[in-house]
């Protein structure tokens, strides 16, 4: 199995690590043990992590400020992801953020509160449609004004983050994009040809939610599978996704050392072709 994938310009160990868990509940304000917060960024990075997923909208503004405490100055190979195109309400609201100067004010609070004078990469976060998934729309404008950011020496490469084949199209038309975030795990496949598609021309494929999300994944097949490796269902199903494809990057987020330990172990099962049909079978991709 392949245990790297280019990431910009960088080769990456394909299990990375998710920050989203680091910020309060709800990924609202700040965490309930900021110094175990920090103990998972460095453990993650001892342990061969070298590319995080972040936004500073994570809390807002208090994520990226634990990834600065515990990491900062970076080591060369780290490559840190952020997104920009929602804001938090006061009364901790999802809200959409894709006017031009909106952007510009968030990778400029990326760039401050992470401490670096250029951003590795940063997604444009499309705020799609129900249960977190893509909706189609034009993002020509928000998109624009991230390619400017870039041009001007402040985003080294662009990502997409919950986008449409289409909206992928739109923005590969205007500028290089290096990886693409949507939703997708072991119980969820509606982007089973994209993933695909996208490994043919090198772009990683990067899932959020790669453990359900709010629903965690139950599946007594499985648990079944997980028992016969002597691992846990959670374990199986990240080894699962480093076992669909070669462009795959995960980035599974927890606040706990053991629980970080678990997933990275992940990295070294091993699947076989029996396996990895038998887990196939609960969710069997979508016919087109």
């Amino acid at each position: 199995m392949i245990t790297t994938y280019l990431l910009g310009d960088r080769d990456v160990n394909r299990m990375g690590y998710g920050a989203m868990q680091l910020a309060g509940p709800g990924v609202f304000g700040p965490p309930k043990d900021r110094a175990q917060a920090i103990a998972v960024l460095r453990e993650a990075v001892e342990s061969g992590v070298d590319h995080i997923d972040t936004s500073d909208f994570y809390g807002p503004h208090i994520v990226n400020g634990i990834i600065k405490e515990a990491l900062h100055p970076y080591p060369d190979k780290l490559t840190i992801v952020t997104k920009v195109g929602a804001v938090r309400g006061a009364d901790a609201s999802w809200n959409p953020a894709m006017a031009p100067e909106q952007l510009n004010a968030a990778v400029h609070d990326n760039l401050r509160n992470l401490g670096v004078e250029a951003l590795d990469v940063v997604n444009l976060r499309l705020m799609g449609g129900k249960d977190h998934g893509p909706s189609e729309g034009s993002l020509e404008e928000p998109f624009a004004a991230l390619v400017k950011l870039q041009e001007q020496g402040l985003i080294r490469h662009l990502g997409l983050s919950n986008a449409t084949s289409a909206q992928i199209g739109q923005a590969r038309d205007m500028a290089k994009i290096v990886c693409v975030q949507n939703l997708y795990n072991l119980a969820h496949r509606d982007d089973e040809i994209l993933v695909d598609e996208l490994g043919r021309i090198g772009i990683a494929y990067v899932p959020f939610f790669p453990l359900g999300g709010f629903t965690p994944l139950q599946s007594s097949t499985l648990s079944e599978v997980a028992a016969e490796l002597g691992a846990t269902p959670m374990q199986t199903a990240l080894a699962w996704l480093m076992h669909r494809a070669a462009n795959i990057l995960l980035i599974p987020g927890t606040s706990s050392v053991g629980h970080l330990r678990e997933n990275l172990a992940a990295a070294k099962l091993e699947l076989s072709p029996e396996v990895m049909a038998k887990l196939d079978t609960i969710s069997p991709p979508p016919s087109y």
